[in-house]
This record gives structure tokens, C-alpha cells and sequence, in this order.
């Protein structure tokens, strides 16, 4: 027994330093891509990073996931842009695109709905003790927010429940780019986080607001390559495709297995998989999945939504 006992323990331990390896190996890696004269994107471990220029300060959308992180996007925004951080907008509160927060001073201008704040505080407060309390979104709003900074402007805009129900799309006007955040994966399987008030059906009338908008040409998502209004059309295509097939399954009653064995896709070709190994993974099953849950009223949600449609 003490050699089994022993053998599991050292198994678990391999596990552990794998995945911690990989783990390591991923944070350390920051690119950074020009996409307009004063925008760029970081990609790395977590979600991609908006930062524009402006003569009097850089603004940055998300920070990805640890502070480690965090400190290399100020470090890198401060470079790119030859000016100290002025703004920090998080499109939601998912820790891959807010908890770098904390590796700026405290008292930053953090901008954030007020559905990402009250998630935030109910869902991962634990994250936000002490100093890092300081990083939290301060200045929340509903519906529009524009941001006057050095000859830029900065409006953000809530349009509606998709990946959560605090989600946030960033127009850089004068440079006509939008940070779509994670209501657009560009060619890779989406998470929808359905306890936070996301929706798939929910999804895919917010995009069709996100692409009534005018004013930008490119589109930075909040996982893949930097794409245009036509990629942002296609993941919509996608999620149009899930929910019917899926909903269909649902209603007619079949199962979770008979709907996962019956759903056959075709929007999803090239999709590339996510996920950290032993931790998660996002997939053509987990997308059915969720869409299946939400079809057969399977949520409780963490906690109620606004019922005047604020969300």
C-alpha cells in the first residue's frame, strides 16, 4: 500500500511540475502587434490587450491574468506609447483580462460596467484584498461611457448579455479600431460563463448591435488574431448555428449525451482548441454543452439579473 501510496504522490507531482512549467512558459511570453499608428496589441497567456496613444497618457483594455503579466503590459504600454498609463478598461471580470490590475499604481483610472464591478465583488473578491482593492474599477457605468484623453477618444459601450452579463466593447475612434473583448473569439471555441448572466442566445443580438456600429475597420478580440467586422460576422455565424441545433435538441427533449452525439457543426472549421491542461478546455463539446444547459434551463445563476434590462 505505502508503494502505491507513494507512486500516486510522486505521479501527482510530475503533474503538478508539468503543469506548472507550462504555466510558466506561457506567462513569460508577451508580443505585441501594430495594427494603426497609435494602437497595439499584446497577446500572451489570458486575453489580448488594446493600448492607444494619446498625448497625455496610454490607455490599456485588460490586463491579462496575473500581476506578473500586469507588470510587463504597463511596461510595455509605457514603451510603445512613450507615456505613463491613464485608463484601464476591463471588458469584463474574468481573471484573464483583469487581474494584471494590480500591478498598476493604486488610484489608476479603472473603467468597467457596473454589472462587471458588482460581479466582480460578488464572484472573486478574494482577489481584490489590500492593495490590490486600489485596481478595482472605479469609475462604472451602464449603456455608453466616452473617455476625452490627448486628442483620443475612447467610448465604451455595453450592449448587451453575451459571454457574461457585464461585457464591454471599446471603440478607439479617431483610429477606427474596437476591442471587442471576449464577445468575439476570433477561430478558436468560446467560454460562455452562464452563472454570470451570459447567454448564447443573448450573444448573438448583442453582435448584431456590435456590427450596427460605425467608426472602426479592425477588430481586436478577446482571444485570437486581430480580425475585421467579416471575422467578427462568422463567429456570430457560429454561435447562431450551436444555439439552434442545440435549442432544438433541448426542446425536443433529448439529453445532454443524445444532443452531444446529434449536433453536427459546420461554422467552426479551423477552430483552434483553448484550454490549460488538467485545468480546463474549450471546445466544440463544451460550447454544445453550455448551449444545451441554457436551452433545458439548467442555470442558477450567481447572481440575479437586472430585471429593467440594465445588464
Amino acid at each position: 500500500m505505502a508503494r502505491w501510496v507513494g507512486r500516486i504522490a510522486l505521479a501527482i507531482g510530475v503533474v503538478t511540475a508539468a503543469v506548472a512549467v507550462y504555466a510558466y512558459q506561457k506567462v513569460g511570453a508577451v508580443d505585441t502587434v501594430r495594427i494603426s499608428d497609435d494602437v497595439h496589441v499584446l497577446t500572451g497567456f489570458g486575453s489580448n490587450v488594446g493600448v492607444l496613444r494619446t498625448e497625455r497618457g496610454a490607455v490599456v483594455v485588460d490586463t491579462m491574468t496575473f500581476r506578473m503579466q500586469g507588470e510587463e503590459v504597463r511596461q510595455l504600454a509605457e514603451k510603445l506609447t512613450g507615456r505613463e498609463v491613464a485608463v484601464i478598461l476591463n471588458t469584463h471580470y474574468h481573471m484573464d483580462h483583469t487581474h494584471g490590475n494590480p500591478a498598476f499604481p493604486g488610484g489608476t483610472r479603472v473603467v468597467a460596467t457596473k454589472r462587471t464591478r458588482a460581479l466582480l465583488d460578488a464572484l472573486d473578491a478574494d482577489a481584490w484584498k489590500g492593495d490590490a482593492a486600489k485596481t478595482l474599477p472605479g469609475e462604472t457605468f451602464d449603456g455608453s461611457h466616452e473617455i476625452a484623453l490627448g486628442g483620443k477618444t475612447v467610448r465604451a459601450l455595453s450592449l448587451g448579455r453575451g459571454h457574461t452579463s457585464g461585457d464591454l466593447v471599446v471603440l478607439f475612434v479617431e483610429d477606427r479600431v474596437l476591442h471587442a473583448g471576449d464577445l468575439f473569439f476570433n477561430q478558436c471555441y468560446p467560454s460562455v460563463d452562464l452563472e454570470a448572466g451570459g447567454s448564447i442566445e443573448a450573444w448573438i443580438v448583442t453582435l448584431d448591435r456590435v456590427l450596427a456600429l460605425d467608426g472602426y475597420d479592425k477588430v481586436i478580440p478577446g482571444h485570437g488574431p486581430v480580425s475585421d467586422r467579416e471575422g467578427l460576422r462568422r463567429f456570430q455565424s457560429f454561435l447562431k448555428e450551436v444555439w439552434e441545433k442545440t435549442s432544438a435538441a433541448a426542446h425536443a427533449g433529448k439529453s445532454l449525451d443524445e444532443t452531444l452525439a446529434a449536433v453536427s457543426l459546420t461554422q467552426d472549421a479551423g477552430y483552434a482548441v483553448l484550454g490549460v491542461p488538467l485545468v480546463f478546455r474549450l471546445d466544440r463539446a463544451s460550447v454544445i454543452r453550455r448551449a444545451w444547459e441554457e436551452a433545458a434551463g439548467k442555470v442558477k445563476l450567481a447572481i440575479p439579473l437586472d430585471p429593467t434590462g440594465g445588464n
